[in-house]
Order: structure tokens, then sequence, then C-alpha cells
């Protein structure tokens, strides 16, 4: 199975950026850990803090099922909510905080519906129990 993990803004900076939030792990070795866990997954990442080099790449449909975290994209990102909701395949969101204990505006997620699950303030390890979810 090809599962595409997909970061949007800012998610370049993990291990760096607000780490009490985030964590100190960087997105590269979470992803070594995840590779060498789920052996049997072909794991495609991609990051991009443009959204329509995240719509471009989901629209390229060479995975069987999507991993995504949209970033500030989920709050507002009604062209990746579409583009979405026209992948036929399985979708996961993950978000890294638990966006309900955090400022207003990122409480709601307008590409959450066009998702089979979301998982939210698990960490890092949000990453991981996506994958579980698509075995």
């Amino acid at each position: 199975m090809k599962i595409l993990i997909v970061n949007g803004p800012n998610l370049n900076l993990l291990g760096t950026r607000e780490p009490e939030i985030y964590g100190t792990i960087s997105m590269e070795k979470y992803l070594e850990n995840l590779k060498s866990e789920f052996h049997s997954y072909e794991l495609k990442y991609y990051q991009s803090n443009i959204e329509g080099e995240l719509i471009n790449r989901l629209q390229e449909d060479d995975f069987d099922a999507v991993v995504i975290n949209p970033g500030a994209f989920t709050h507002y990102s009604y062209a990746i909510a579409d583009c979405l909701k026209n992948i036929q395949k399985p979708k996961v969101e993950v978000h890294i905080s638990n966006i309900y204990k955090r400022e207003e505006f990122r409480q709601k997620s307008v590409t959450a519906a066009n998702t089979d699950a979301v998982l939210s303030g698990f960490g890092m390890e949000g990453y991981r129990l996506a994958l579980l979810s698509l075995k």
C-alpha cells in the first residue's frame, strides 16, 4: 500500500517550532521511525507552505491513501477541502495539537468533513495512529 503523508504550512519547522506545542522531533526523523515500523507500506512524504502546491500533489493520484495535516489551511482552505472531497481513497486528517484547546479560529476545520477520520492532540503520534487506522 502506498500512503502519502502531506503536511501544510510551517510544518517544515517541526522540531524547532514552538516545541511546547509541537514537540522536539523533526518530521524527517519521525518519518524514519514510521518507515521502520510500517515497512510493508510505501510511505511518501510531501510538505509545502503553498496551498496550490499541496493541491497539485494530492491530484497526482499515485497513492492508495492519504494522511494530511493541512496546518493553518485546515481552518480556511475550501480549495483543499474540495480537493479532498474529490479523492475517493481513505483519508485521515491529523493535528499534532488539540485544535479544540487552542485559539477560537483554530477550532474549526473546513477540511475534516472531506476525510474519513480526524486525529487531534496526540502529538506526532497522530501520524502513527493514522497509519494504524489504514491497516
